[in-house]
């Protein structure tokens, strides 16, 4: 694949992408503008590239199963754990759009570097990012009708469910340091009702509720 309309239409006829503004922002956002210098050859690939500090990109098929899961409607507020390259985010911010949010947390400080830079250059205003521990979630913004984490954590941290609203729903990769099983976790009369999505490989989540350094 050689464009990201090659990549979507690749998403598209193996029966990832299914909703229609979830098509609309895999169009709009251009996996090649997330990716490293040195990765721009493989940017169209369906698999993850690597990122700083042993971080990646998560291949574009895990991005648009994790994203069609949460069901994301426009004027939405989300919070996403693991800004990594910033993709994931800018995806979200072209479902949500201008009377949404997307708050993304992410630990290591030269990605949240390079990601407020990747975002700020599509001029998406309504992504508000946060250097800090995302397995705490961020407070100040909850609650959260939906959230995503972009790496693995060793259960469904308890403030990340307790920011998100009832009913709301959570993408989240659980079980080992780089093994798991994406759940889909929704919150029903406050309680979790999870299902698993499909086996995956995620980098680990650190900070208080991620794995040990």
């Amino acid at each position: 694949m050689r464009s990201n309309e090659e990549l979507v239409q690749f998403l598209l006829s193996a029966g990832f992408l299914k909703s229609t503004r979830i098509i609309s922002a895999f169009r709009r956002v251009d996996r090649a503008h997330f990716v490293l210098p040195s990765q721009k050859q493989s940017a169209y690939v369906d698999y993850p590239l690597p990122l700083f500090r042993a971080q990646t990109i998560s291949a574009p098929s895990v991005v648009a199963i994790m994203t069609e899961a949460l069901e994301l409607k426009e004027g939405m507020k989300v919070l996403e754990v693991g800004t990594g390259s910033g993709y994931q985010a800018a995806i979200i911010s072209e479902i949500v759009g201008p009377k949404g949010k997307v708050v993304t947390v992410e630990i290591v400080p030269e990605l949240f570097e390079y990601a407020r830079l990747k975002i700020e250059a599509l001029g998406q205003k309504n992504v508000f990012s946060v250097q800090g521990d995302g397995s705490q979630g961020y407070e100040p913004e909850a609650p959260y009708d939906a959230v995503i984490a972009t790496c693995g954590a060793p259960s469904v941290p308890q403030p990340l469910f307790r920011q998100l609203k009832e009913g709301g729903r959570m993408a989240i990769p659980v079980g080992g340091s780089f093994y798991q099983d994406l759940l889909l976790v929704q919150k029903v009369n406050g309680k979790q009702a999870a299902r698993s999505m499909l086996p995956v490989m995620f980098v680990p989540m650190h900070g208080k509720f991620g794995f040990k350094e």
